[in-house]
Formats: structure tokens, sequence, C-alpha cells
């Protein structure tokens, strides 16, 4: 018993596998969304990444330094959260807000909270909302620079507007896979997503049902209730960050629940509240709190899905 060792999650059981490795794994997956958005967007897009990838990793660095406690930016855990922060938000967002947002996501979501592992919510996705919140602009309509646009609208909030509007006015399912829409650097080209996505399915860092049950719940339920257009359902799913949220951050082993029909459960939520969010509320975009909302039920979500005990009662 004297090498018993106590760990918070993520546990490792894979051989070979640990912490770090994992986010290097995610940190690659990201890397063709990336380069997607830096090519879409122009260079403003590479000096917001690096803004909240080093903000992230800095404010890690101080606070652990300030807090007397050993250096954890080596398990890549602040690249991952500032890369995916960066790919939330637009390259209108100014550089200073993406400071914040990267200090706010580190320092408050993750190490007050004891660090990696025993945070509750996504600080990447909760920092968003943070910034949206605080300053609006998190959303604001970037427009790619490889292609001349003619509407400043996000495809989103030409969908919002019905069928009808997005067939005029909502870019078409091939500029969708490709990017050529604004949005946030990460968020527009699915090519580049699905390619990460593959990546984490082959290296078991991720199980494919995971983000499939959130991506499929959401289009049906947009083909149920908008005239069985399949069409119109597929625009939605490929419009905003329900592919970037479906991929990294509802399958973030922190804050979602441990047992396979926990995850399945913890995606149709959120894509349930993804449709109602962006149907009947304020924001044309709701991945972002329908995932930080799951996260908040994912401790009743846990006890609801738990195994039963051999010979136990539930």
């Amino acid at each position: 018993m004297s090498k018993l060792h106590i760990s918070s999650t993520p546990h490792i059981h894979q051989k070979g596998s640990s912490t770090r490795n994992i986010m290097l794994d995610v940190v690659i997956a990201m890397l063709p969304a990336t380069i997607a958005g830096i090519v879409i967007f122009g260079i403003s897009a590479l000096w917001t990444v690096l803004t909240c990838v080093i903000s992230a990793v800095v404010a890690e660095w101080l606070f652990n330094l300030c807090a007397g406690k050993k250096q954890t930016i080596g398990d890549l855990s602040a690249v991952v959260t500032g890369l995916l922060l960066a790919l939330n938000v637009s390259t209108a967002v100014p550089l200073w807000q993406c400071v914040v947002g990267s200090v706010f996501a580190i320092v408050v979501v993750k190490c007050l909270f004891g660090g990696i592992g025993k945070n509750i919510v996504n600080p990447a996705i909760t920092a968003r909302v943070f910034m949206l919140l605080t300053f609006g602009a998190v959303g604001a309509v970037a427009l790619p620079t490889v292609v001349e646009i003619t509407t400043g609208a996000t495809p989103l909030a030409a969908l919002n507007q019905g069928a009808e509007v997005a067939a005029a006015e909502a870019p078409s399912l091939m500029d969708l896979f490709l990017g050529l829409h604004g949005g946030a650097i990460g968020e527009t080209c699915a090519v580049a997503l699905l390619l990460g996505f593959v990546y984490l399915v082959v290296r078991k860092v991720i199980k494919w049902y995971v983000p499939v049950s959130f991506v499929a719940t959401t289009f049906l339920c947009y083909f149920l209730f908008c005239g069985f257009d399949a069409y119109f359902a597929l625009q939605h799913v490929l419009a905003g960050g329900l592919l970037l949220g479906a991929i990294f951050m509802a399958t973030d082993y922190v804050t979602t629940p441990n047992t396979g029909s926990g995850r399945v459960v913890f995606c149709i939520g959120a894509g349930l509240l993804t449709f109602a969010i962006r149907q009947f509320g304020m924001f044309p975009e709701g991945v972002s709190i329908a995932i930080l909302t799951m996260n908040l039920l994912t401790p009743f979500i846990c006890d609801f899905t738990k195994k039963k005990t051999l010979g136990g009662v539930r």
C-alpha cells in the first residue's frame, strides 16, 4: 500500500499514455483547424492564436510561482486551453481581450479550483462565455481574406432567419466545408475539424460516438422542427461552432461524465440546448452555453448513469 498513487483525472489506463501525451494529441488534432484559420483569415489569426496560447501558459506559470506550487506547464494543458480559446474567437476581437480571456480560463476556472483535473467546467469554453457576456465582441464577424465575401453576416445569422433567407444568403455546403465564410478562427473549416476528429479517434483519445451524438441530436432537431429539410439542417451543423465544440470540448475528460452512456446523455442534452438557444435565445450561437450548462450537470449525469456494483443495489 505504500506505493499507492492517488491522482486527479484524467486517469490514464492505456499503456504508454500520459496526460502530456494526450494533450499533445489534442494539440496535433487542432493544428488543421488552426492552419486553416490562419490561411482563411490571414496573419491576424496567427497573432490571436499566439496571444491566447502564450497568455495561458504565462498565467499558469505565474500562478504556480506565486502560490508556491510545482510548475505544471509541461503537461501542455495550458497550451490546449489557450489554443482552444483562440479557435473559438474571431480575429475581430482585440488582442487584449484575448489575454483577459486566457488569464480568466487558467487562473479563475482552472488553477483556483486546484489545477488540472479539478475544474468543474471547461476552462476555454467558460472563458469564451465570459468574454461574450463581458465584451460582447467575441462573436464579432471576421471575413476571410482568401475570397471576397459580399455580406458581413455569419452563416448562422442568415440561417436563423429561416430556410428561404438561408437559400439566398447563407453559404453553400461546399463553402461551409471549406470555411469560406465569416466566423471564429477555428469553427469555419469543417474539413479541418473532421481531420482532427479522425486523428483523435484513431489515437483512441476520444470515442467516436461522443461527438456524433452531439451533432446528430442537433441535426435531428433542425430536421424535425424545420420542415424536414435535410439540406437546411446540415447547414446548421456545419455553421457556427458545433463541430468544434462536439469534437474538442464535449469530449473533455474532466468536465464530462466518465461512463459511455453518461457521455451520450451529456451530448444529447448539449444538442437539444444548442438547438433551443439558437432558435429561441438571444444569441445566434448556442454551443458554448449548451456545453457549459451540461458541464454543471455532469455530477448528476454520472450519478444517474453509474454502473451497478455486482451484487449490490443501486
